[in-house]
């Protein structure tokens, strides 16, 4: 089975919210709601496929140094197993918006349950409502 190697992060706000981010409707698991990131691309380090994926998500610039690993999912999906790292950053430049169209939310750690997430995704919550 294919692994898939995916970095996201837990953009974490002033008022200890956390941003997620909701899938288009027309991609795999289109609709439900995400950490951000991406797909880290053959010979890139997960950080630096964060930043890139950061700049182009959300319109934010993110300094490696902002990025600390907390934690990661390992998932079996049908077709590939996914290997996501989480980070945590509460750094940033620029304001957060949705630069792909998408819907985005900043979310205290213990409401994140009231959003529809992918399977890899839920199981990350209990260590951010831990870190909060």
């Amino acid at each position: 089975m294919k692994i898939v190697l995916v970095a996201a992060v837990a953009l974490i706000d002033a008022d200890g919210r956390v941003l997620i981010s909701q899938r288009p409707m027309d991609k795999q698991l289109g609709g439900l709601w995400e950490f951000p990131g991406g797909k880290v691309e053959p010979g890139e380090r997960p950080e630096v496929a964060l930043i890139r994926e950061l700049k182009e998500e959300l319109g934010i610039d993110v300094a490696e140094s902002c990025l600390a690993p907390l934690t990661f999912a390992s998932h079996a999906y049908e077709t590939f197993h996914l290997l996501m790292p989480l980070y945590v950053c509460r750094r940033w430049k620029g304001q957060v918006t949705g630069a792909e169209g998408q819907a985005i939310a900043w979310v205290k750690p213990l409401k994140l349950r009231d959003y529809p997430m992918p399977p890899a995704d839920v199981p990350l919550i209990p260590h951010l409502i831990d870190l909060l």
